[in-house]
């Protein structure tokens, strides 16, 4: 049986636990190269070892997405090693603080904007030419209810979700 996805290049941030890891695996069992980025080198593991059990393969980058540097840099590696990306998954992000937002350090807020908003501009940034690559290249970024809701003390995960 044909997997869809069979022979497509796959790259999911947040990719060692939750949306993350299962998106990951889905796309792996749909035949997709999945190459995982994560901060956490142990969950990437696992989750390679999901993947190899069921037959599908993986590439393990352990990169914090506030590394912009790093981001170019798995652009720069994903076109010399497969010369596009069919789909590109945006999923990490950072709670931050629970606060009133008058409580929130402005590095706390700058650390949420950091991988929730920054992150992702500079994962299209980098990964645009290779989606453009692709036959039918797909980015998709994952965001919140909070972005729509209001739930108290949740003012930078909410506004960062509604940026994004």
């Amino acid at each position: 049986m044909t997997k869809p996805l069979a022979d497509r290049v796959a790259l999911i941030t947040g990719a060692s636990r939750g949306i993350g890891a299962a998106t990951a695996l889905a796309l792996a069992r749909a035949g997709a190269h999945v190459v995982a980025v994560a901060r956490t080198v142990g969950g990437l593991e696992e989750l390679d070892d999901s993947i190899r059990a069921e037959g599908g393969s993986a590439t393990l980058v352990p990169l914090d997405l506030k590394d912009c540097a790093g981001i170019d840099r798995l652009g720069a590696a994903l076109n010399e090693r497969y010369h596009r990306l069919d789909v590109l998954i945006g999923n990490a992000g950072v709670l931050g603080p629970l606060s009133p937002l008058a409580h929130v350090e402005p590095k706390a807020w700058d650390d949420v904007f950091a991988v929730n908003v920054t992150a992702n501009w500079r994962l299209i940034r980098a990964m645009d030419p290779l989606l453009k690559l692709a036959d039918a290249g797909r980015a998709v970024f994952i965001t919140s209810g909070v972005a729509a809701t209001l739930r108290a003390y949740w003012g930078p995960y909410a506004v960062s979700k509604a940026s994004l």
